[in-house]
């Protein structure tokens, strides 16, 4: 898998999600076997740019592996203007949000509300192609509901303006997060173009990886939720598609270490008061996950979410693990 002249390590990455996927969870995740991770979603607004939230997203340095910094808009101009903003600030690979199904994004006439009109996605993308120097990438639904699926035209639009790599997230905007995402678009989309095709939706499991891969003819998978609490799927998607066989568990070992060093990390990216709100989902997903069957999972979780400072939160964790070695 190759994204203009960078080489990746494997074809399995970490798809952007806001308020998910900020530099801490990315790190892990490069460090458990993804081949790319791509940040959260920035706007192109330069009005917000000084925000607490934005900040925190625009930390590129500090990236592991290939930096590649998701940005979206409506405005070609601003776009454009972000797009070189965050190459200043280190990104090495700018990508195009068109497939953020949320209702305050789409409202303002970006993310997936864009797929409605062909005409705007051909301007922002050659005005954001010629405004920078590193490759371009772009993320889409299959189109903007059922009726209206139109992923093959854009895809189209998207290799003339010279878009590098094309991730395709198999619902529509209507669908949001509903249902099951289907696979026949993103294989018609592989057929039209001959940029390389990154596949996105339910990926779960390391067969369904496989089975994806094998319909759609994509170059790569994306994995989103599937990797929430569980950044270990990495790993084991890659050995799967490389070995045919199923890659360890986790150990509690492993577990323990990985849910304490990811927590720590939230309370230093983050300062200590943000840092505890942000890790209170991120712990539950892991209780939610892969600890989902240990005895007192969910009563540590609320447990957990009544916490009010960042070194109850690092105490609680070690007690409830020597809790659980005990039982």
């Amino acid at each position: 898998m190759r994204i203009g002249s960078y080489q990746l390590t494997n074809n399995v990455l970490l798809a952007p999600m806001a308020g998910v996927t900020d530099l801490p969870f990315r790190r892990l995740c490069v460090q458990l076997g993804a081949g790319m991770a791509v940040s959260e979603m920035l706007s192109s607004n330069p009005e917000v740019w000084n925000t607490e939230k934005s900040r925190a997203r625009m930390v590129h340095h500090q990236e592991p592996g290939i930096r590649s910094v998701q940005i979206a808009g409506s405005d070609p101009e601003l776009m454009a203007r972000a797009a070189q903003h965050n190459v200043s600030e280190g990104a090495q690979i700018i990508d195009i949000n068109m497939g953020c199904p949320a209702k305050k994004v789409n409202k303002k006439l970006a993310g997936s509300a864009l797929l409605q009109d062909p005409d705007l996605v051909e301007r922002i993308l050659y005005a954001v192609v010629e405004a920078v120097d590193v490759p371009v990438t772009l993320k889409i639904r299959t189109g903007w509901d059922p009726e209206h699926r139109n992923g093959v035209q854009i895809a189209k639009i998207a290799e003339r303006a010279g878009i590098q790599s094309l991730a395709v997230h198999g619902r529509t905007r209507s669908c949001m997060y509903k249902g099951h995402a289907e696979y026949d678009t993103i294989k018609a989309i592989k057929q039209a173009i001959s940029i390389p095709v990154v596949a996105n939706g339910d990926v779960t499991t390391p067969e369904k990886a496989r089975d994806v891969l094998t319909y759609t003819g994509a170059d790569a998978v994306m994995v989103g939720r599937g990797a929430q609490g569980n950044p270990w799927i990495f790993r084991e998607i890659v050995h799967f598609l490389e070995t045919g066989e199923a890659h360890a568990a986790p150990t509690g070992q492993e577990i323990t270490h990985v849910m304490r060093e990811h927590l720590q990390a939230l309370h230093v990216f983050y300062g200590a008061q943000r840092g505890l709100r942000i890790a209170r989902k991120h712990i539950g997903w892991y209780l939610e996950g892969n600890l989902a069957s240990k005895p007192g999972a969910m009563e540590f979780k609320r447990q957990f979410n009544a916490l009010e400072s960042a070194s109850e939160q690092l105490e609680a964790l070690e007690e409830y693990f020597v809790n659980l070695d005990e039982r």
